[in-house]
């Protein structure tokens, strides 16, 4: 199984430069940012990454301090497809184009996802060197007048409408929890 850690950054929330990156647990990483947008685009980017560069068939488990990166790539996406990418409330899906790259990206890749919650800021190694290339990358992005506008209209084109499999949610009982596993 590969894991792989993930994480995003923005300077100034909303509309400071971001920043996303993954760190996979065998080694290698990835990180990239943008002028300018959200810590919620920073931390879907930094998951879309993830999966595109572990394409393979091996199982991903990818590990995030964030929830709303998890919900959106594994829990509302379903509920969002059917609704044509609207919300319950009947609202347009907030950075609906990453959750759409991460919808393809794990449809179309041959091995299964799953994502892990962890607590961000507590120790945790490849957490902590996930925040930092992010945090560099974010700040490298707001010294570089060629930094791409934001971390959204970069995005190829999807090709094929393949949905994802359903996540099943798997946690362990604890009064503080550190981790929370989405398979």
């Amino acid at each position: 199984m590969i894991i792989v850690s993930t994480d995003g950054s923005c300077l100034r929330n909303p509309g400071g430069a971001i920043g996303w990156a993954w760190v996979a647990h065998q080694g290698g990483s990835a990180s990239a940012g943008a002028a300018s947008g959200t810590n919620q685009i920073a931390e879907l980017r930094a998951v879309l990454e993830a999966i595109r560069a572990h394409c393979d068939s091996e199982p991903l488990l990818i590990e995030s301090d964030s929830l709303y990166a998890i919900k959106c790539s594994s829990e509302w996406v379903s509920g969002w497809r059917v609704n044509g990418w609207r919300t319950a409330t009947g609202q347009a899906v907030k950075n609906v184009e990453l959750v759409r790259s991460i919808d393809h990206a794990i449809a179309t890749r041959p091995g299964p996802v799953r994502f892990r919650w962890v607590r961000g800021h507590v120790g945790n190694d490849f957490n902590e060197q996930a925040d930092a290339l992010a945090g560099a990358a974010a700040r490298a992005a707001a010294a570089d007048p060629a930094a791409a506008p934001d971390g959204i209209h970069d995005l190829p084109p999807i090709t094929s409408a393949e949905s994802a499999p359903e996540p099943v949610l798997e946690s362990t009982k604890s009064s503080a929890p550190q981790a929370l596993t989405l398979f």
